[in-house]
This record gives structure tokens, sequence and C-alpha cells, in this order.
């Protein structure tokens, strides 16, 4: 399998400036931290006090990366705990791949390095999208490294990827004109306008300039969900078109320590959408673990 690059230096100098102008809609890092692992360099950023406990990590959902936070840094860090935010190998970012992820065991292997890098375990892991399978992979795998786990509409986690799913990440990988990207972006987002915000500009700007060359996420049997052994949040959008919503909190239902919550009113991005509620939620379940 190839490794994930962008198309040519020009789409990487695109989507840099993109990446640059997200990057000015957040609270200024506190640390900026490139991680060797076995797959390549990862990206991170540490917000927030230092010495305060472990912290939350933040995993983003597919062709996106830190900057897709904006709206929730300022009430994730009123929780009191630093944030680390991770730029996903093989997506658009500053993370660079150097080695194929051939399978779930490659992309548990991967963060696991980049969190033991960072001299971190015991962390409040959240992914969303995307980086919600990531999460749930790492606490199949890594469940040393975990004090909970917060999955945001996790994709190919709980309920299977959908026909609509599948149609958005074709359109995402066919050079359309730009209003076709735009309107694909914008229906995955519940009808937000992607150009209308630095971040979905940045977004926008990845999907065109960069190939991904990720393996399409195994699907978890109902074994590895209730093996989960670290208390989670799940949260299910009603509104998405990545899988089944109400099929998929009830299977989230199968992991143990798990609270699971449907919100009607949500779409895939709900982050941006609610995240004061979303905060809160995390609090709740920092403070119970």
């Amino acid at each position: 399998m190839a490794v994930g690059g962008f198309t040519s230096t020009a789409a990487r100098e695109r989507f840099v400036a993109a990446y640059d102008e997200a990057m000015a809609e957040l609270p200024a890092p506190a640390a900026t931290d490139d991680v060797e692992t076995s797959f390549g360099t990862v990206r991170t950023y540490r917000f927030g006090p230092a010495e305060v406990g472990p912290p939350l990590v933040l995993l983003p959902g597919t062709a996106s990366s830190t900057p897709v936070w904006a709206d929730n840094l300022p009430s994730l860090l009123r929780i009191g705990l630093p944030v680390v935010t991770v730029d996903l190998l093989g997506e658009p970012g500053l993370s660079e791949q150097t080695r194929a992820i051939t399978g779930p065991a490659d992309q548990a292997r991967w963060l696991g390095e980049t969190l033991d890098g960072l001299g971190l375990s015991g962390v409040h892991l959240l992914g969303l999208s995307f980086g919600g399978w990531s999460a749930a992979n790492l606490a199949m795998h890594r469940p040393d490294l975990l004090a909970s786990l917060t999955l945001l509409d996790p994709a190919g986690t709980v309920g299977r990827i959908g026909v609509k799913a599948v149609l958005f990440s074709l359109v995402a990988t066919l050079p359309l004109p730009k209003r076709v990207q735009q309107a694909n972006l914008s229906w995955i987002a519940g009808g937000a306008r992607a150009e209308e915000h630095a971040v979905g500009r940045m977004i926008e700007a990845g999907m065109r300039g960069y190939r991904r060359a990720q393996p399409f996420p195994t699907y978890p049997t109902d074994a590895q969900l209730r093996a989960i052994t670290a208390p989670a949040l799940v949260v299910i959008a009603g509104r998405s078109i990545i899988h089944h919503p109400g099929r998929a909190a009830a299977r989230a239902g199968l992991i143990p320590n798990a609270t699971v919550e449907l919100w009607p009113d949500a779409s895939h991005a709900l982050n941006g959408e609610f995240p004061d509620r979303v905060a809160d939620r995390v609090a709740a379940l920092v403070a119970a673990a």
C-alpha cells in the first residue's frame, strides 16, 4: 500500500496556508512536538497547563487535523486538564507518513508510540468520526494508555458505514469542480457551508491536494466492543450520514462501561455544533473516571 502525501509542492503550500489560517482561530499552544514513530512523524500540540494530570487527547476525523477543534478548545480547557491534539498519520495535516499503514494493529502502534513518545499514559482519549474509530481501536490494543474514552459519532465503529458515507468519500477523492466539493462538505456537516469557515477551507484544501493511503477501517466485532474496559461516552448524531443512528446507538451499548447518547438535532459535525454540550459530557466522564 502506498504512503499518504500531498500531490505536489504547490498542493502542500496551499494546504499549509489554509492550515495556518485555521490554527490562528485556536488558543496559542503551550508546546508543539513532532514525535517519531515506526510509521512517520506525528505532529502534536499541547494546550493549557502542563502539570495538573493526564490530558485530554483529541483525534480528528478523516481529511482533518488539529484546527477542527477550534470551537471545542475553550470549553474543553475549562475542565482544567491539559489538552493534546494529534494530526493523524495518513491524513492531511502536518504529520508526515513514511511507511504504509496496513490495518488496525499498525494504527494502534503509531498512536501508542506517539503517546509513549510524549510520556503520556492514563489519558482521556476523545475521537471524532474516524478519530473515534482510532480511539476505540487503541482501547482494544493498548488499554493501559487510557483512563477514559469518548467517541463522537465514530465512523465504522458501532454502526456500519452506510451508502451515503461511501458516496461522500468517493466524491471527496475525485477531481471535481470546487463547488461540487464544497457542496459535498456541506452535506456531511448538516448544511454548514465549508467555504465560509477557515476550518472548512482547510479541509477542502486537504481533500483536493492530499493523496490518502489509509486502509478501510476494520469493523469491530461484538466481542471486541465488549472487551473495551475504559469508562466510555458514545455520542451518536441523529442526523448523521455515516451510519444508521438508531442502530449505532443500540450497538454502542455493547461497550460495558459506556454511557450512550443519541442527539437527534446533531449532524456528523456535532463537535462544532454543540461544543459546550460536548465539554459538559466529557467533564462528567473525566470526573467519574
